[in-house]
């Protein structure tokens, strides 16, 4: 049986996941109004992959005899200024993403919970794949600068990602 202050992060963490697929799913979309097709999908494959991390929150939380609780999802920014600003709002909103998904171990370690320490793991590695994949797109667009036949190319490179099977 889980303890309640451990369902009870799990639950505001499924929340925020939430929330980070709907921003992804926003700047998705601003993505591609600004013909950047190739990080519109990009992001469109981020928005996927945070909806799985609150479905595989929601199965650990019921598999161990928890009661799910989602809370309310605020809505995402509609503006993102450039494509270089709304890849530093991406790499901002990771790092703060880190910062949850630390705060959740934590929770594990002071309960006493060597399943959801174990669990909240994966995510502590997924984080670092996520925040290294997101510098290397924000120092790129850095380094073009003004270029726009070089920010094409990125969008056309990163438009390849494909979604992972979970």
């Amino acid at each position: 049986m889980i303890s309640q202050k451990m369902q009870d992060a799990l639950n505001a963490h499924v929340t925020a996941e939430l929330y980070s697929a709907n921003l992804y799913l926003a700047m998705s979309s601003c993505c591609d109004g600004w013909s950047y097709k190739g990080f519109g999908r990009w992001l469109r494959v981020q928005y996927f992959e945070e909806l799985d991390h609150a479905h595989k929150m929601l199965d650990y939380l019921v598999t161990r005899g928890g009661q799910p609780a989602i809370g309310a999802v605020k809505a995402p920014p509609r503006e993102f200024g450039s494509i270089l600003n709304l890849f530093e709002a991406v790499l901002d909103h990771e790092r703060h993403v880190t910062q949850s998904i630390d705060e959740l171990h934590r929770t594990a370690l002071a309960q006493k919970d060597t399943a959801a320490q174990v669990f909240a793991q994966w995510f502590v590695s997924e984080q670092v794949e996520e925040e290294a994949g997101v510098q290397e797109i924000v120092e790129k667009l850095r380094m073009i600068g003004d270029k726009s036949s070089a920010a094409l190319y990125l969008d056309k490179e990163y438009g390849k990602r494909q979604r992972q099977a979970t």
